[in-house]
């Protein structure tokens, strides 16, 4: 009975993983496809930054949106893609609310800082559960 619950518990947190992982992705990685794109340049012109910066940033974020969704990547550079997003999504939020004052855009980030949390919990969950006896989890 215990282990029919652990094994429900388990696939419960995998697709609740995995769901939250990817609507990141699909926040994130196209995103390399419209670098150039007018609306996105001028996303990043209207918030200060120089092009270089733009460009920089949009393809650190589509390299740490390969490490988020790649199974095999190591837990310890997860780790660090998490906090790199997370410091984003709050980082845009302060920009935007500086810029723009608290407009229902401006909040936008945050959106996707609620998944990525959610993401990151389950994540954790997905790795305590690896670890029993019996139950696989996400190659790490």
């Amino acid at each position: 009975m215990k282990t029919n619950m652990n094994n429900n518990n388990s696939k419960t947190t995998k697709i609740i993983y995995w769901i939250t992982t990817g609507i990141l992705a699909l926040f994130i990685l196209p995103g390399i496809f419209f670098l150039n794109s007018p609306m996105a340049v001028e996303g990043t012109k209207h918030l200060g930054m120089p092009y270089w910066f733009h460009l920089e940033l949009g393809i650190a974020k589509f390299i740490g949106g390969i490490i988020l969704i790649l199974p095999m990547i190591p837990k310890r550079i997860k780790e660090w893609a998490y906090v790199a997003f997370g410091i984003d999504s709050i980082s845009a939020t302060i920009g935007l609310l500086a810029l723009d004052g608290a407009k229902p855009a401006s909040f936008a980030p945050i959106v996707f800082f609620v998944i990525l949390v959610i993401s990151y919990i389950y994540f954790h969950k997905l790795n305590r559960l690896n670890k029993l006896p019996g139950n696989p989890g996400i190659p790490q």
